[in-house]
């Protein structure tokens, strides 16, 4: 029998490939309030983490906080990018298409934003109502709060569940969850320096949705064709 009943899905970065927007966006948000960081820190230290946390690292390094509407600022902005330029990401409606298991995403985007990019590139259909975000848990990624959240909602155990994330912060979330964890590497972000130290625990890693197919159909938990 296979050994996964639910996959857990990232969404930036492993459906959609926006982080390279959101990036920029970000950025150019905070320069206009006369905050200047450098790619490398969010990469580094802002993707796959909420805004929330977002913004306490930038307290920290810069000691400046953005004005209260920043966050709405941000997000209209990069919606505005999402319009026009957001794509999924390469290969990923044949893995939807073909897993034989219960499926939802744990995103730290907020609601709207995860709602908008994935009606964007039609994806919202697989899913749903099983969207979970950083905003329904005490503690974002690398907590594992998230993502036991969405197994208890879907009501599958822990040992039961793979995760299918692109940052350092997802796949530590996913370990301490004491859930597989599959780390995929062909975002747009990982060809612009992001990467994941090699100290981060995961079960495999992929830089192309076929291959994570082709995976799971070995596992047995994806319908061959």
């Amino acid at each position: 029998m296979p050994d996964i009943d639910l996959v857990i899905f990232d969404c930036d970065g492993v459906l959609i490939d926006s982080e390279p927007l959101s990036a920029a966006a970000f950025i150019e948000e905070l320069q206009r309030e006369d905050i200047h960081i450098p790619q490398s820190l969010f990469f580094e230290r802002m993707i796959g983490r909420s805004f929330e946390q977002a913004v306490a690292t930038i307290r920290e390094v810069s000691g400046k906080v953005p004005h209260a509407g920043f966050k709405d600022t941000f997000r209209t902005a990069l919606l505005k990018r999402f319009e026009t330029a957001l794509q999924p990401i390469k290969g990923i409606e044949s893995v939807l298409q073909r897993l034989a298991t219960k499926i939802c995403v744990a995103t730290s985007s907020d609601p709207v934003r995860a709602a908008r990019s994935l009606s964007l590139t039609g994806l919202d259909r697989y899913f749903g109502s099983n969207i979970f975000t950083a905003s329904m848990v005490q503690n974002g990624k690398p907590a594992p709060d998230l993502f036991l959240h969405a197994a208890r909602q879907i009501g599958i155990k822990p040992e039961r569940c793979l995760v299918i994330e692109d940052s350092a912060y997802g796949l530590m979330a996913a370990k301490a969850a004491g859930m597989q964890a599959w780390h995929f590497t062909g975002g747009g972000h990982f060809s612009l320096g992001y990467s994941v130290p090699d100290d981060i625990a995961r079960d495999r890693s992929f830089s192309d949705m076929a291959h994570v197919l082709e995976a799971a159909e070995a596992q047995g938990f994806a319908r061959r064709l």
